[in-house]
């Protein structure tokens, strides 16, 4: 039988921190719609983080309740236990929003355009169903795809999100994307060093040579750095846009090619 854990302890919210939603044990476990048996259970096996203590009285806040939804939500979806527990062990690792997109520097106008999506554990389970496991969520982590703000993630791109849940729904397994995913951040990264040293060559060759000097940058430069990236940002999506579209037809036609020789080969 259930024993409450702290007998003495009636209320739903401690003295003294009316802004502060938290629960008892038995609290917790009837907002979340589980036995206290099983909030037991989830907490031994370090599924919740431990709950603060005030005394002999634990209290449990909105975090906890959370994370047992997204438990519930998980194990509706079909995941066990053990790979929940993966799963929460690597988002409660990850690295933090504020590393993912404080990536801005006050002189600098943002290049990207992408808009970043909040989602929570479970909806990111339906994006990707069964294939949302701790190593395809770490790998996530570790390209910099995803962030952890709170009990949610963040996503850096919706386009990038779209088209990940897309390549998946068409039977591409997750790992793969993610792998090629990887591939191509290395290339991007190289085509930015191309872009860059363009721009920092020919057109603000001055200006950053002062900014490394820590010289004082005035408003009339800051602008200029502004506007060269405004011009210049349509420019360059379009090269590389108009480069892989001819690339991927010289692939596809060289791709066709070699099916014809080999189907040639297997007639004779």
């Amino acid at each position: 039988m259930a024993v409450n854990e702290n007998p003495q302890d009636e209320r739903t919210e401690p003295a003294g921190h009316p802004a502060a939603r938290e629960f008892r044990m038995a609290d917790l476990a009837e907002e979340a719609g589980i036995t206290v048996r099983t909030l037991r259970f989830y907490r031994e096996r370090k599924l919740i983080p431990p709950p603060r203590r005030e005394g002999r009285i634990a209290w449990y806040n909105e975090h906890h309740l959370a994370r047992l939804r997204t438990i519930g939500a998980l194990l509706e979806r079909g995941h066990t236990l053990g790979g929940i527990a993966e799963l929460l062990s690597a988002f409660d690792t990850g690295r933090d929003v504020g590393e993912l997109l404080g990536l801005e520097n006050p002189l600098v106008p943002p290049w990207s355009e992408e808009t970043p999506v909040r989602l929570t554990p479970e909806e990111l389970a339906d994006h990707f169903s069964e294939d949302i496991t701790a190593e395809n969520l770490s790998t996530s982590l570790d390209i910099g795809y995803l962030a952890v703000d709170g009990d949610e993630f963040v996503h850096i791109s919706r386009r990038l999100l779209d088209a990940s849940t897309e390549l998946v729904h068409q039977g591409i397994p997750l790992a793969a994307v993610l792998e090629a995913g990887r591939q191509v951040r290395a290339h991007a990264d190289a085509l930015a060093d191309v872009f860059t040293d363009l721009i920092r060559t020919h057109l603000l060759s001055d200006v950053l040579s002062r900014i490394a000097a820590c010289e004082d940058v005035g408003p009339q430069e800051v602008d200029h750095i502004g506007e060269t990236i405004e011009k210049l940002r349509p420019l360059s999506k379009g090269v590389v846009e108009a480069e892989l579209s001819m690339a991927m037809d010289r692939r596809v036609r060289a791709e066709l090619a070699q099916w014809r020789r080999e189907e040639g080969r297997e007639e004779k």
